[in-house]
């Protein structure tokens, strides 16, 4: 029983279901390895062993008796600014030292719904922005694991669960994802609710998820995926990503657009070295790919961005910085400072810029099955100092459009790099068939050092 934090999210459920291993086993072992490497990669900000693993013997209860759920007996670790009834949610933030929340987000709440098991709360940076936690990344511990869910990245890269909820209101899932050489999806704006949690900016924060394989990553999103009354931006009526990916789309190549945004100058030459190998990897195993040009209007898409993201980010922390200015790092309030001075008719501005954004957006996308583009610059900074340059998750999270982020090969420090795959919005189940294939002709199959030894 000694390698069960091994296991994926389907390969532990077929485990759990076929009776060869007990939920009680599979978080037993987890808590081991995470025993054994926590200590250098310092992911949890609140794990108990004894509590999950009383959780653990009430899911085997659960499924001994025969009750359903879609990721009954499944460990997995949540971001540390979303509520859960009971246990301290601290934002990363000494402001919320004492805060205990008396309900769950809606998000915990699906979880326990499909009977997965909340093994802890993952480290995050400061309010979800800038200001790194104190994980490190699990390839390299000099390292930073990225930004704002680095917990959560890092904990599903170091095998202490097979899967992890963050959030993301720039690049704060799919940036950790890639340094940490893991699945990161996010996807489109509106699929999970987001009530309950650390509210940033309300057209802009995003929940996603954090996998070792594209098809776990869809099980879990499926689970949480739900029109929620208490999140006014809840959609109702969508197309339900599918619990399993049909195998048979795997036999039916894509149509690809490679993207390089405005902020392609900085990538980094291993980068840019990984993303043509990926690009002719995909061509050989039979996709129609082609260079793919956004239109003009995005040159500003990163200032329209900014412009919402520091408006509402300032007016969501506001009433905090009054009561609790010094407790709050110099960057947040700075963004307070200077967000509260932009005017409301700049604001009005870059919502109408995104919602053309938006369209053209999906003009583009009406061409293609997806887009390629890279996830970070390149590895993961030696540093711990900050998480790494957002940029190149901007435009996507701007429009809301899903993405998913693919190891697809090591840099020359021998850290991850990794491939976005971007969708249309609320193409979420093509885009993960797409990614599941590109997933299978790509290979990446490494581990961090330390995960096998």
């Amino acid at each position: 029983m000694g390698d069960l934090h091994h296991l994926g999210v389907k390969d532990a459920l077929r485990g759990l279901a076929e009776g060869r291993f007990t939920c009680e086993d599979l978080v037993r072992d987890c808590l081991v390895q995470i025993a054994r490497l926590d200590p250098k990669i310092e992911a949890w900000v609140w794990l108990k062993s004894e509590a999950a693993l009383e959780r653990a013997r009430a899911a085997d209860r659960h499924r001994q008796a025969g009750q359903p759920g879609a990721l009954l007996g499944i460990p997995v670790g949540v971001k540390d600014i979303i509520d859960v009834q009971g246990l301290p949610t601290r934002m990363g933030s000494p402001a919320f030292e004492d805060y205990l929340p008396t309900l769950s987000a809606r998000v915990v709440r699906r979880l326990e719904e499909a009977g997965a098991v909340m093994l802890g709360k993952t480290v995050t940076a400061e309010l979800a922005y800038y200001v790194p936690g104190k994980t490190r990344n699990p390839w390299n511990p000099a390292h930073t694991p990225g930004g704002s869910s680095s917990g959560s990245a890092a904990a599903v890269a170091a095998h202490f669960v097979p899967a992890a909820i963050g959030t993301q209101t720039n690049g704060s899932v799919i940036r950790p994802a890639a340094f940490c050489g893991v699945i990161g999806y996010k996807p489109s704006a509106g699929l999970i609710s987001r009530a309950g949690i650390l509210k940033f900016s309300h057209t802009l924060d995003q929940v996603g998820v954090f996998a070792r394989n594209v098809a776990d990553a869809a099980v879990v999103a499926s689970a949480l995926m739900g029109y929620a009354q208490d999140d006014p931006d809840s959609l109702s009526d969508f197309a339900q990503v599918p619990r399993e990916l049909d195998p048979r789309l795997l036999f039916h190549p894509p149509r690809l657009a490679t993207v390089r945004t405005s902020a392609w100058s900085l990538v980094d030459a291993d980068q840019q070295e990984n993303f043509s190998r990926s690009i002719v990897a995909l061509r050989r195993a039979g996709a129609s790919i082609e260079a793919g040009v956004l239109p003009d209007a995005f040159a500003g898409a990163h200032d329209v961005h900014r412009t919402i993201m520091h408006y509402e980010g300032a007016r969501a922390f506001a009433h905090l910085q009054q009561q609790h200015r010094d407790l709050l790092s110099a960057e947040i309030n700075r963004l307070i400072d200077e967000g509260l001075k932009i005017p409301e008719p700049a604001y009005h501005a870059a919502l109408e810029s995104r919602t053309r954004l938006r369209g053209e957006l999906g003009d583009f996308m009406h061409r293609y099955d997806a887009v390629l583009t890279p996830p970070a610059r390149g590895e993961a900074p030696a540093t711990l100092a900050h998480t790494g340059d957002p940029q190149f998750c901007t435009i996507w999270t701007l429009c809301g459009v899903p993405a998913i982020t693919l190891p697809s090969g090591l840099g020359e420090h021998g850290l991850p790099l990794g491939l976005q795959v971007v969708g249309g919005y609320l193409q979420d189940a093509r885009l993960l068939q797409v990614a599941q294939w590109c997933q299978g002709q790509l290979g990446f199959r490494h581990n961090p050092p330390e995960i096998n030894e």
